[in-house]
């Protein structure tokens, strides 16, 4: 029997997606374009393979039992492909979709743009939220190059890389009528507190620090990115425990200043997750051991020098 292989990608993407329009979009055909293909998946194998109900598609028996193994065979085949491909960085043209986590956007995404405009300008990246899950990353799929921040329980077809660890500071209001140049427990404690709370499980890293040193914080406004943050404190007397590379970038803010937590919080760790379909892409590996270098070029997240009087007032 002969198969049409342009017809498996649509079959992994409604299996995936459960969803027309999602999967349209995320291979970029029409919907009716799409709706043909599966027409004609259905005339071979003379299966509805897919029936719609309220809120999408479900896939029927002979779906979910052919699934496992055409996305294996598409995996296997894109490994053969891109194993034969040769990849030189300064003459490449090519996208990648990355998902990372918000404080891996704003520490790391920078100097890997700055890395990759030197080295590889003809390689262009577009980033996607990171999400509430692993799998809303694209990365679980093959979809998406690789997500970049707190990778938790992933599954077996994701390729998992330690980058780096990262602490934790506090920063406050440089002319804080409360706070001087260290913060105490009762201070800490005694403070109101701006929460972030970014799409992903990297916020479960300070909570669990603050539960296991029983520290404890009144929250009084919580945000979904770390850079509403420091124009919230420059306008109040309230504190916010950011990650330390965070922290040191705040620094040069002469509205604010810089201080130890009052316990140690421990670090979190940032990690970097991609299908095991891309482990030999010339040039999706190439793209990966840029990011493992840039990430061991930034300062150790570990430490913080207390903002002096002079720096807090900008001179």
């Amino acid at each position: 029997m002969k198969y049409d292989l342009n017809l498996l990608p649509v079959f992994v993407a409604l299996m995936q997606e459960r969803s027309v329009t999602r999967a349209a979009n995320r291979l970029g055909m029409t919907q009716p374009a799409l709706s043909n293909a599966l027409n004609r998946l259905r005339e071979t194998l003379r299966d509805p393979l897919f029936i719609r109900e309220r809120y999408g598609i479900t896939p029927t028996q002979l779906a979910e039992a052919i699934s496992p193994a055409i996305e294996a065979a598409l995996a296997q085949l894109d490994e053969v492909i891109v194993h034969q491909q040769q990849f030189d960085p300064a003459k490449a043209e090519r996208s990648f979709l990355i998902a990372p986590n918000s404080y891996v956007e704003l520490v790391l995404m920078p100097v890997l743009v700055a890395r990759l405009r030197a080295q590889a300008p003809g390689v262009k990246l577009r980033m996607t939220p990171f999400g509430n899950d692993i799998a809303e990353t694209g990365v679980v799929s093959g979809s998406t190059a690789m997500a970049l921040g707190r990778i938790v329980d992933p599954p077996d077809n994701l390729v998992v890389q330690h980058l780096m660890d990262d602490g934790l500071a506090c920063i406050l209001r440089a002319d804080h009528p409360n706070v001087g140049e260290s913060l105490t427990r009762d201070q800490f404690e005694s403070l109101k507190h701006v929460n972030v709370l970014p799409p992903g499980r990297i916020r479960a890293g300070l909570f669990q620090a603050l539960e296991q040193q029983k520290l404890k914080r009144e929250v009084a406004v919580s945000v979904t990115h770390f850079l509403a943050v420091p124009e919230m404190i420059a306008v109040t007397d309230y504190c916010a425990t950011l990650p330390m590379l965070i922290c040191r970038g705040l620094q040069h803010d002469p509205r604010l200043k810089v201080l130890e937590p009052p316990v140690d919080l421990g670090t979190f760790p940032v990690e970097m997750a991609w299908h095991v379909r891309y482990r030999h892409d010339p040039a999706h590996s190439r793209l990966r051991a840029v990011v493992v270098d840039v990430a061991r070029s930034l300062p150790k997240g570990s430490g913080v020098r207390p903002s002096s009087p002079q720096q807090a007032t900008g001179g």
